[in-house]
């Protein structure tokens, strides 16, 4: 894209570089790479979601012709984990879910390795299931970690020994029980969701294989290349250097190949088959309930106020479904916790943030990181609150909206970085037409008619709903970013990270910075979209919507040093000092007589004078970034600083419901956050609206549905219901840019925050055309259905 580079590219529409090899399926993914002599692996999973294991018969599939080998969880029996060490990679003598890897088949062909699977015969005892997070917490419920105390963990997750707690997080900000008792209006509410899938296009896949020199190297459609290298060191004791992995385009994420998945098994294999490369490969079935998915949750929400809606305390109970083992869900509760309130200035907050492990499949992030989740319960709540001070909803966020100088619950202050959080209310409120002044009661009629719930017909009725959000990465203290940049013969330049592009737009965003930092046309930069670990700057991983601030800081620090290089050879043949000189447009020059000067392309491979003499060589210009000023927080108060920076925003809906039978459209999702510079307004835009729609599926429809014993039964995309095409909104995306001062040319995360307030918003809007206060997701017309008819129907039909 050609442009006046004098005018600069941020905040332009540039079209994604990847837009045209995705759209005509031209881009490569992990599966497309064949290498030769490729084995592949089937995976065998269990059909009990809780069982001791008897007997696993693999003779028939042994000699099957093509199979190379069978293994089971004793073959293998390491434990892993990104946090806490409590998962093998087949299950050893215990299944803890329905769907856990219990043998793996290698053959010459997938053909060939799937039939091997089928004829493996597995004998289970059954063993009580764990159903619910409250039963999982009874004294007499079984253990299903009773090794909890043996697992390896990093030092800020809490485990709790003789227990199914995972973790525990609490936070205790000034007196909140001495204030509720004493507090003029009290209102509590309990909220519960069940776990759910992520849904990428892309199933996870990895491919292994070990050289002759003994690297290991994984090809793997992971969010985490550095992160998986680390764990795989860590507990195959392989120095990180012997380690190589390759990621290439990942068709999704949204949390979901964030930890470590398929790898450890594909190297397991590849090492018992000599080295050879070997492919494992989530069945789209396996994906959803073999691979972990976004966790469950149950809360308890307590507000204490004043009777003009000001809030005083809160107490506050998470308890995260886990399922099986930990993954990254002991984070996921962690981040819920030190965010316990919502972007709502509460002097006196105790929140207690559990990860339980049930027999449920098993939980890693999902998009949102536990905002999502802790959002709806507390905007719930509020909507609680405003009915009963009889106060217009919109008034009380706006009246207890966060500002520069509070504190989070975790006690850290806001400073002049904190966005403008009212500024997104207020838009979303002129947006969706907001004109009520008091939330419904259960008590009121359903033919109540009014701006904000509008009697279309007899049986049709039209509402809003509107929610706030907050939300700050949650990252380990030590959590960095490098970027190196080279040039070319012509002077364009070449920029290397490890971010990972998934969907999100992150090269093209990079491409804009640099030319941005260079003064240079767009078609100058190259980003290289393949990361490499044992080439690329380390990076933590490409997650928690920090990727465009962190790699962003990082690529222009590796520009400034490129500049400096650039600008110390330079100075020679133009006989300047380097600070009179700019770098700008593609050229080296005198900053007050720009016709004195060099183009680029004679300078970055270094310089030759006219006789043959050469300075200088070839510039390589480095940049890193690491969180600044963040702190672990205190076991006993969570006090610290765990949040590298808060992005703000507010969402508003509109729905249409049908009072005959529960049936409802969302109408219009409107979302406006401060996202402090935006850099490339069509990308930031997609980002916000496929997170408003994962947002709707998330609140109507998406959830995982169990039998009896605890096992899916809708684990196939014919039963798993997504948002389809058809069904969606009109949607509204406002930003409001106050610039984050420590991010690349102001800006700050956004790729997440747009799916946080919609499950609340819906909820809202819902409880308002219903005239009933909704607690529970999904919001499907069949629980609408029996809040109308005075009980809650069975939405499980």
């Amino acid at each position: 894209m050609a442009k006046d580079s004098s005018k600069g590219f941020l905040g332009t529409p540039v079209p994604r570089r990847d837009a045209r090899d995705k759209t005509t399926g031209r881009t490569r993914y992990t599966d497309d790479h064949c290498i030769p002599g490729m084995l592949y692996a089937a995976v065998v999973n269990s059909t009990s979601s809780h069982a001791r294991i008897s007997s696993i018969d693999t003779a028939r599939a042994r000699a099957l012709p093509g199979v190379r080998g069978v293994f089971t969880g004793r073959d293998f029996p390491q434990r892993l984990g990104l946090y806490l060490g409590d998962k093998p990679a087949l299950a050893v003598e215990r299944v803890r879910y329905s769907g856990e890897p219990l043998a793996a088949v290698v053959a010459d062909d997938e053909a060939t390795a799937r039939q091997a699977a089928a004829l493996i015969r597995v004998t289970c005892e059954e063993l009580p299931v764990v159903a619910t997070l409250r039963q999982s917490l009874q004294p007499e419920t079984v253990l299903l970690h009773p090794a909890l105390d043996e697992y390896i963990h990093i030092p800020a997750i809490f485990p709790r020994p003789g227990t199914n707690i995972a973790h525990h997080s609490r936070i205790r900000k000034g007196d909140a029980a001495a204030v509720l008792a004493q507090a003029e209006v009290v209102v509590q509410g309990c909220f519960s969701f069940p776990p759910r899938d992520h849904l990428a296009m892309e199933p996870r896949v990895a491919l292994a294989r070990i050289q002759a020199d003994g690297t290991v190297v994984i090809r793997t459609s992971t969010q985490s290349p550095y992160g998986v290298r680390g764990i795989m060191s860590r507990v195959f004791g392989i120095p990180p250097g012997k380690i190589v992995i390759e990621v290439a385009e990942v068709g999704g994420g949204f949390g979901g190949k964030a930890g470590i998945q398929l790898e450890p098994l594909a190297y397991l294999l590849s090492r018992e088959m000599d080295g050879r490369p070997v492919r494992v490969m989530n069945s789209r079935e396996q994906d959803m309930t073999a691979s972990p998915g976004g966790p469950g949750l149950e809360a308890t929400v307590k507000l204490g106020a004043r009777e003009d809606g000001r809030l005083l305390a809160a107490e506050i109970e998470f308890l995260f479904d886990s399922g099986g083992y930990a993954d990254y869900a002991v984070n996921v509760s962690r981040a819920a916790a030190y965010a316990s309130t919502g972007p709502y200035a509460i002097p006196h907050v105790a929140t207690d943030s559990y990860c339980v492990y049930t027999n449920h499949p098993f939980a890693t992030a999902f998009r949102g990181f536990g905002h999502i989740e802790l959002s709806f319960a507390v905007e719930r709540a509020l909507d609680l609150l405003a009915e009963r001070l009889k106060m217009d909803p919109v008034e009380l966020r706006r009246k207890n909206a966060v500002r520069q100088g509070d504190t989070t619950p975790a006690q850290d202050k806001l400073d002049a970085n904190t966005g403008n959080l009212r500024e997104c209310l207020d838009r979303v409120v002129r947006h969706i037409g907001w004109q009520c002044e008091v939330s419904p009661s259960p008590e009121q009629t359903l033919d109540r008619s009014g701006l904000n719930r509008e009697m279309l017909k007899e049986h049709l009725v039209r509402a809003r709903g509107v929610s706030c959000y907050w939300k700050a990465p949650a990252i380990p203290t030590f959590t960095d970013a490098g970027a190196m940049v080279t040039f070319n013969e012509d002077g364009s330049i070449n920029v290397i990270t490890g971010a990972v592009e998934m969907g999100q737009g992150i090269h093209t965003g990079l491409a804009q910075i640099t030319a941005e930092a260079l003064g240079m046309d767009l078609h100058m930069v190259h980003v290289v979209r393949e990361v490499m670990t044992d080439r690329g700057p380390h990076d933590w991983t490409s997650a928690a919507s920090r990727t465009l601030f962190m790699v962003g800081r990082a690529v222009l620090a590796a520009v400034e040093d490129a500049v400096g290089q650039i600008k110390r050879v330079a100075s020679a043949p133009l006989r300047a000092p380097e600070e009179d000189l700019e770098v700008r447009g593609g050229r080296v020059f005198l900053r007050d007589d720009p016709s004195q000067g060099l183009p680029l392309a004679e300078v970055v491979l270094g310089y030759v004078y006219p006789n043959g003499n050469a300075i200088g060589g070839p510039v390589i210009g480095r940049g890193k970034y690491i969180a600044r000023h963040l702190s672990h927080i205190d076991p006993e108060t969570g006090a610290g600083r765990p949040g590298l920076e808060w992005t703000l925003g507010a969402l508003g809906v509109e729905v249409e419901v049908d009072l005959r039978d529960g049936t409802f459209r969302v109408l219009k999702s409107v979302c406006s956050m401060d996202v402090g510079r935006v850099i490339n307004p069509v990308i930031a835009r997609g980002q916000v609206v496929g997170a408003m729609a994962m947002g709707i599926g998330y609140a109507t429809r998406e959830s995982f549905r169990f039998d009896q014993r605890e096992r899916v039964i809708n684990g196939t995309l014919r039963d798993y219901k997504a948002l389809r095409f058809g069904e969606h909104p009109q949607y509204v995306v406002d930003f409001v840019e106050t610039p984050q001062g420590d991010g690349p040319f102001g800006a700050r995360g956004l790729g997440e925050q747009g799916i946080i307030g919609v499950p609340g918003a819906i909820s809202s809007a819902l409880s308002r055309a219903v005239g009933r206060q909704v607690d529970r997701l999904p919001l499907t017309p069949e629980y609408l259905w029996g809040l109308l008819k005075g009980s809650e129907a069975d939405d499980t039909l």
